[in-house]
């Protein structure tokens, strides 16, 4: 009998919407929630069990399963949870995925399950209003203590502004929606729930890293500000489908990591930075955590003249690291260095995409600006 059940819960793991978990899209899910009827992969396991209260888990292939359990799962499946529990998520909600950082994934699985935010509208309210105000945790420019501040996040002005006291009439900063951007970094803000948001000032990425203690509040503020993004961009481009705008809304940085770079003139030697390719714009900072980058470099496409190359020039001299990679542009040439093989690899991977990438209209006023910084 028990293996006729395992062989009948191997069987509902091959049907259409069980092949991926249910929760981050995990390919060959191998456990269960019996009590709300979904496949689920190990790593969405754990936090099931953290709501026992609403979900209870078990192995597919090492516990057992009663009778009862596995007709339940029968009726169930994935298909139907998501048809149930993501009935309502609207456009601009991040759905996370296997890649992205535990707290995102914890706070979906509460979203849906625990709170049922995606059954009931109203609990979208902290998201979806328009307006939103809030005490975070914000890293200080100048001696990294993070302090205390009053966000302001406002549709209306289009504007995500903080205070320096919370009396304060007039925000230290105001941050567009138009550029704004927003990714969890967790390991880089070196807390479980550190948001880094960056925005446009005077056409250089400003740095701005935030933490709330409590996951939700900062989740709530991160679909907050991709609401807010959304609707600009609604109003932006009218025509545009859903499915347009929403891969517009955050994006997370194509490569981060350390690499040896030396001046346009090739000859003042090589310094270690802290580099993030955001799409097209490659950044530098002396510290992974500085509030300005030091330079920024525009990576166009090959058809205007840009190209990415293993390798230095042969005379070049004075790097550290050995895997050197050379990025060709109309202008000049850049020369970085890795300090392992698989990194050298990783980069080259994720310059070679974006010049793979023909150049949106838009694309090329940013060109433009670039060639003209001082």
């Amino acid at each position: 009998m028990a293996g006729e059940r395992r062989r009948a819960l191997l069987e509902l793991l091959t049907r259409p919407g069980n092949v991926r978990c249910a929760d981050c899209g995990a390919p060959d899910p191998d456990w269960a929630s019996y009590t709300l009827g979904v496949f689920i992969c190990l790593s969405c396991s754990g936090i099931h069990r953290n709501i026992p209260q609403v979900s209870k888990v078990k192995s597919v292939r090492l516990d057992a399963w009663d009778e009862t359990q596995v007709e339940f799962m029968a009726s169930h499946g994935n298909e139907a949870a998501r048809a149930t529990f993501e009935s309502k998520v609207p456009p601009f909600y991040y759905r996370p995925t296997l890649s992205d950082c535990q707290l995102l994934r914890e706070q979906w699985i509460r979203a849906k399950y625990e709170r049922q935010e995606f059954l009931h509208v109203e609990k979208q309210e902290p998201y979806s209003a328009g307006y939103r105000e809030g005490l975070l945790w914000k890293r200080g420019r100048d001696n990294g203590q993070f302090l205390s501040r009053k966000f302001v996040l406002t549709e209306r002005e289009g504007a995500l502004k903080y205070f320096n006291k919370n009396d304060a009439k007039e925000p230290k900063a105001v941050m567009k929606i138009e550029h704004l951007n927003a990714t969890f970094q967790p390991a880089k803000i070196g807390h479980p729930h550190g948001l880094q948001v960056t925005y446009l000032k005077d056409n250089s990425t400003r740095n701005i890293f935030i933490y709330h203690e409590d996951g939700k509040e900062i989740v709530d503020w991160f679909n907050a500000l991709r609401a807010a993004r959304f609707h600009y961009l609604q109003v932006a481009f009218p025509g545009a489908s859903d499915v347009d705008l929403v891969p517009k809304l955050s994006r997370n940085y194509l490569k981060e990591g350390y690499m040896e770079k030396t001046g346009p003139k090739q000859t003042e030697g090589f310094r270690k930075r802290w580099f993030t390719m955001d799409d097209r714009r490659l950044m530098y900072f002396k510290d992974p955590l500085d509030a300005f980058a030091r330079g920024e470099v525009f990576i166009g496409s090959k058809e205007s003249g840009y190209t990415v190359l293993e390798g230095l020039p042969p005379s070049t001299q004075g790097h550290h690291w050995p895997h050197g990679i050379t990025i060709v542009t109309p202008d000049r040439k850049f020369l970085f260095t890795c300090e392992t093989e698989a990194d050298q690899r990783e980069w080259i991977a994720a310059f070679q995409k974006v010049v793979d990438r023909p150049m949106l209209p838009q694309e090329y006023a940013v060109e433009a600006h670039f060639k003209h910084k001082p």
